[in-house]
């Protein structure tokens, strides 16, 4: 108990008695008025954007619009629409070199496309001709069966 009544009576005595450092210290310079007089004050520099005409007209336009209800402003974070645009331009450089690339075929390509696309024509033509044949009747098949055995037979005896 002894111990908390020193540790009381010294913390009253801190709060009490001010520090000693503090009637050593010396006032500010900057607080005497006539120095004061002969300085140059500094000014605040202008703002070459906030100064310029078009700053200006956009402000007054979004506080406009935001006391209107911000029906005018639009309603996405600017990261969003810069990420969008940066996505769009994006897919129109990808399409201009897919087009470029498409452009760009050499002779060589070009006739085996040419090619290729000839026979895939002709194997369409074939299935085609062979679902019509399977839809057609029995009396057609042994007819187209009996020509050709008979163009076959007459080419040999020549």
């Amino acid at each position: 108990s002894t111990n908390s009544d020193l540790q009381q009576h010294r913390s009253d005595d801190i709060h009490r008695r001010p520090s000693p450092a503090s009637s050593y210290v010396p006032p500010p310079d900057y607080m005497d008025g006539d120095e004061d007089e002969d300085l140059i004050k500094p000014k605040k520099l202008v703002n070459p954007i906030k100064a310029s005409r078009s700053h200006q007209e956009l402000h007054r336009e979004l506080l406009s619009s935001c006391r209107r209800g911000g029906s005018g402003v639009e309603t996405k974070p600017e990261l969003q629409r810069v990420l969008e645009s940066r996505k769009r331009d994006q897919l129109i450089r990808q399409r201009k070199q897919e087009e470029e690339a498409r452009r760009k075929i050499s002779p060589l390509e070009a006739e085996l496309l040419k090619r290729h696309m000839k026979l895939e024509e002709l194997d369409r033509q074939q299935e085609q001709q062979q679902e019509e044949n399977l839809r057609a009747p029995e009396f057609v098949k042994v007819r187209e069966n009996l020509r050709r055995t008979s163009f076959h037979a007459d080419e040999k005896e020549v």
